[in-house]
C-alpha cells in the first residue's frame, strides 16, 4: 500500500511539473520555465559557498541512491 501511494504521490508530482512548464512557455507567461529556475538556483551562493549547486547535487544524487541505485 506504501508503495503504491509513493509511486502515486511522484506521478502527480511529475504530472505537476508537465502542467507548470507547459503554461511557463504560454506566449506572454510570467510564470519562468525549470530552466529559468534552476539557473536562479544554480547562481545562489552565500559568501564564496555556491549552496544553490550543492542543493542541485544533493538532489540528483538522492534521485540516483533510490531510483539507480539497484
Amino acid at each position: 500500500m506504501m508503495r503504491t501511494l509513493a509511486i502515486g504521490g511522484f506521478l502527480v508530482a511529475v504530472a505537476l511539473f508537465v502542467v507548470v512548464e507547459w503554461a511557463s512557455r504560454r506566449e506572454g507567461s510570467r510564470i519562468p520555465t525549470l530552466g529559468e529556475v534552476c539557473a536562479y538556483v544554480m547562481r545562489y551562493e552565500v559568501g564564496s559557498v555556491p549552496v544553490g549547486r550543492i542543493g542541485v547535487f544533493g538532489f540528483w544524487w538522492w534521485l540516483g541512491w533510490h531510483f539507480l541505485a539497484r
